[in-house]
């Protein structure tokens, strides 16, 4: 059996051009105003590039690459692999039309078991650098684990902050869902293949991208508090799904604003504070 932690301090490094054309592509996905060649890169937005390309004959069965040996992630035997959630610090801006490197390092590796079975939870540092400027620190979070066992009833949600003071609806679509998987090229079948999500993985639709959530809770934080974020942890706590319309929520808490997303029977997807 292979020992995961052999994977700790792995690393990898990229580079590339934040091009505008890329630039525009998102904002056309979002609904967001375009910016332009030596503008700054909007928040979140990072995840569009750097993406991981690799032959179809080197993809699993859920339509990501195998890990292991030609890949940077472990050879995690567990099937079902989630974005769970992560912390990104902004510390100088990304400007479109830049050359940019990352350097992505194996940070930590928890295997443990839970209600649902055995989980394994690989912590991946995104370091951006402009020549020698660190610009942004992304950690992620991915959660592997078991397939769903038959007739295994769905989770129920936790329940969400209260005394909202801003809130956005959001009307998920495949036009949308596809974009951005093309964009962020994931393969990640949960997002477009029906069968697949629901006969699989168990899920009752299409999966909405928790990156994306992540990048609408984080503008609503931005309008809400009209000032450059710092800092933004998110930590998501169950599935959206692409057939059905949710709500995103802000609040302030003293130097902070938190942020959530909502299912349709009122319980809680996701979680954020924007500092």
């Amino acid at each position: 059996m292979t020992d995961l932690q052999n994977w700790l301090g792995k690393s990898e490094t990229n580079s590339a051009i934040i091009d505008e054309r890329q630039a525009r592509l998102m904002a056309a996905t979002i609904d967001e105003q375009a910016p332009k060649t030596g503008d700054p890169l909007p928040s979140c937005w990072h995840w569009a590039w750097f993406n991981s390309a690799k032959p179809h004959s080197e993809l699993g069965r859920d339509g990501h690459p195998k890990r292991g040996e030609n890949d940077l992630l472990p050879p995690v035997s567990l099937p079902r692999r989630m974005w769970a959630g992560g912390e990104i610090k902004f510390l100088n801006p990304i400007h479109i039309g830049k050359e940019i490197t990352r350097k992505s390092t194996i940070e930590k590796i928890s295997e443990k078991s839970g209600s649902t079975g055995a989980l394994c939870i690989v912590t991946i540092l995104h370091q951006y650098f402009d020549h020698e400027t660190l610009c942004l620190v992304d950690r992620q979070n991915l959660v592997f684990r078991e397939d769903p066992k038959p007739d295994t009833p769905n989770a129920t949600p936790p329940k969400p902050p209260k005394n909202s003071e801003l809130s956005r609806e959001v009307v998920p679509d495949p036009v949308t869902m596809f974009r951005y998987s093309a964009l962020t090229f994931n393969g990640h079948r949960i997002h477009y293949d029906v069968d697949y999500a629901r006969e699989v993985e168990g899920y009752e639709g299409l999966v909405f991208h928790a990156p994306l959530t992540a990048t609408l809770l984080l503008g609503l934080a931005q309008e809400f508090s009209g000032k450059p974020i710092s800092t933004f942890k998110y930590r998501a706590t169950s599935p959206l799904f692409g057939h059905q319309r949710f709500s995103i929520h802000g609040k302030k808490e003293g130097d902070s604003i938190i942020v959530w997303a909502q299912t349709p029977s009122g319980g809680q997807a996701m979680i954020g504070e924007a500092i």
